[in-house]
């Protein structure tokens, strides 16, 4: 589905928002970003104590993307979760997201940007190759019979 063109949606980190505020609207929204539950994976150390390092898209007050992650000490960025309103797909949001991503990543030093995903999340592992990303299987990953792809790329240059 294509939705309404992302130039007139603002980026803003969650540094400068209320987090428990932005992950309660989040969850409440859920079904409208993700077609699996990943309430789990909203934990509220993604909002609060690394909040510096995710953003949320506005298309005035409407919350239409986000992205949350995280950059080691050793220079690895891992962008834990990427999402996109099912009426803002393909519209280059996903990809300014991980742009804003990126630039953070880069100016703390990070040499690489990770992701994990399932290997049946097609959408996904064909969003992280076309930004550049190589696929390394990871079996038993998540549990026994769990496999994962993790998925690394370069951020992209500033």
């Amino acid at each position: 589905m294509t939705g309404v063109p992302a130039a007139g949606v603002t980026v803003v980190g969650l540094a400068e928002m209320s987090a428990g505020a932005v992950r309660a609207r989040l969850l409440a929204d859920h079904d409208r970003f993700w077609d699996t539950d990943t309430r789990a994976l909203h934990h509220p150390v993604w909002f609060h104590q690394f909040g510096g390092f995710g953003a949320l898209a506005l298309d005035g007050d409407e919350d239409v993307g986000y992205v949350l992650g995280a950059v080691t000490a050793d220079g690895l960025a891992y962008l834990h979760l990427l999402a996109v309103r099912e009426d803002r797909r393909r519209t280059g949001l996903g990809r300014r997201l991980c742009a804003w991503f990126d630039d953070l990543a880069a100016a703390t030093g990070a040499r690489a940007v990770q992701a994990v995903t399932r290997p049946a999340n097609t959408a996904a592992v064909a969003f992280h190759t076309a930004l550049g990303a190589s696929a390394h299987l990871s079996r038993d990953d998540a549990a026994p019979g769990q496999d994962r792809l993790v998925l690394t790329r370069p951020p992209r240059p500033r």
